[in-house]
């Protein structure tokens, strides 16, 4: 079912140096709030103590910190709102030494007369465990766009291969660097909503990618600008039914689905925006930059045939007794 007719293809190339000027902009805008912000590593990657605590009422955040103030264990504690006025989470970055000590019986004891409520949740993750579970995460991301170079570069070309990379870079470049902007917390759950885009976006790029190719194979032109502008037009109300459906379902979950879920989906909410944008103006104009020739690969293609024609030729002598 097509929503978007189109009667001639759009110009994309002839945006593309705007748009790369756009991205490069994006990129190292991010690159520098990377480097002075950096990233606000949560309990998973730096290691520390959450406690989320519910009261009946509306939390006496206030009242908390003076009472926590008090203990040594609770040193340098942040309380923060979590997703209601009557719900805080206080977040610790060390963890108690000893593994007799409960830190949800200290929490109850520290907060003693400051309302009814509730330790609803206890997390501790230690320093070498979240330095372990960061070092892997960024190892599972450097394998991850490892396999889709091998994969790309085998079923296309390897400038189609290239673009995909540049495309991907992209894409988690400018996620990470809204992440630091925003200053939500890094743990799995954003690392996950990372590996989800790289996925996303490869899918994007491949389905763009297979119908350039597909021109680049049936189409009489020979300028390669023209053959990815009527490329990307057709798929065009593809990716854009694609792009909204998966968006409005992100942004259900980002303003609906609670503080918890909140970094997973603020991240996929910005990766769908540049994935769906980097399949168009990124990953195509690469191919351009590169110097991939339409000539040249029809000349493969016709010499890809010729042998095949010479195999079948052959085998069929073989199977008729002549040789």
């Amino acid at each position: 079912m097509e929503f978007f007719k189109y009667t001639r293809p759009f110009n994309f190339m002839g945006k593309s140096k705007f748009a790369a000027v756009i991205s490069i902009v994006l990129i190292l805008a991010s690159y520098a709030l990377l480097a002075t912000k950096g990233l606000n590593y949560g309990v998973d990657f730096a290691g520390g103590t959450i406690v989320q605590v519910k009261y009946d009422t509306t939390a006496p955040i206030d009242e908390m910190r003076k009472k926590l103030e008090g203990n040594e264990v609770f040193a340098n504690a942040s309380i923060t709102e979590f997703g209601s006025p009557d719900e805080v989470v206080i977040r610790l970055k060390t963890t108690t030494g000893s593994v007799t000590t409960d830190i949800g019986d200290l929490t109850r004891e520290a907060l003693k007369g400051t309302g009814n409520y509730e330790v609803r949740r206890v997390d501790i993750v230690g320093p070498k465990v979240g330095n372990e579970l960061r070092e892997k995460g960024i190892m599972a991301m450097l394998l991850a766009i490892a396999g889709i170079l091998i994969y790309v570069a085998f079923r296309f070309e390897w400038r189609f291969a290239v673009a995909s990379i540049f495309a991907l870079i992209h894409d988690v470049s400018i996620a990470l660097g809204a992440v630091s902007l925003s200053g939500i917390d890094v743990n799995l759950d954003v690392l996950a909503a990372l590996l989800t885009l790289l996925g996303y976006s490869l899918n994007d790029t491949i389905i763009v990618f297979d119908r350039i190719r597909e021109g680049i194979e049936t189409s009489k032109k020979t300028v390669l600008a023209e053959i990815i502008n009527e490329s990307v037009t057709r798929t065009l109300a593809r990716t854009t039914l694609t792009s909204l459906t998966t968006f409005f379902v992100v942004l259900t979950l980002f303003l609906f689905g609670g503080e918890i879920i909140h970094p997973f989906a603020f991240t996929l909410l910005v990766g769908i925006i540049v994935g769906t944008y980097s399949s168009i103006f990124v990953a195509s104009p690469v191919l351009m930059w590169f110097g991939f020739s339409v000539q040249n690969y029809h000349e493969k293609l016709a010499q890809k045939a010729k042998r095949e024609a010479e195999k079948n030729r052959m085998r069929e002598q073989f199977e008729s007794g002549v040789m």
